[in-house]
């Protein structure tokens, strides 16, 4: 999935196989640390990967940092299927009910408008949009939509 190019359209490239691996272990340190991350998503009746969603403390700095982000990715055969609303909703639900967070956030690069989507379905309020740190200001991905929902 990630070394997939349209899945990652939306970030600077594609992983290589070490660079996923890495990506692993830095959800299992930071799931070890705070007691959340992303989870596989999987068909209930076959137990087929689709994807992940779940929850990151972002790595930049920003204006609305430090704060947690909800984020998904899946394979392209499942888009538009209704899973990453499902379980975007999902874990909202268990953040609501088994973790302490007031609010969460999610971004995206402005041209990805179907993960907008997804934050707009899971019921989160458009803020702004910013250049993300992490990428030169002239990149095509720079320019990002921020999204918040307050989970009190």
């Amino acid at each position: 999935m990630n070394a997939d190019p349209e899945v990652m359209r939306h970030f600077p490239a594609p992983l290589t196989p070490v660079q996923s691996l890495a990506s692993y272990e830095r959800i299992a340190t930071h799931h070890d640390r705070h007691g959340f991350s992303v989870y596989a998503v999987c068909l209930k009746d076959t137990r087929e990967f689709l994807g992940f969603t779940g929850f990151m403390i972002p790595q930049f700095e920003n204006h609305f940092t430090p704060c947690v982000e909800i984020g998904w990715r899946f394979r392209k055969e499942f888009w538009h299927k209704g899973y990453a609303t499902e379980a975007a909703s999902a874990c909202l639900q268990f953040a609501r009910n088994g973790l302490t967070l007031r609010e969460i956030v999610s971004f995206t690069s402005m041209y990805n408008s179907p993960s907008e989507r997804v934050m707009q379905r899971i019921g989160m309020v458009f803020q702004e949009t910013f250049p993300h740190p992490g990428l030169p200001a002239d990149h095509r991905l720079s320019t990002h939509v921020l999204y918040k929902i307050r989970l009190d």
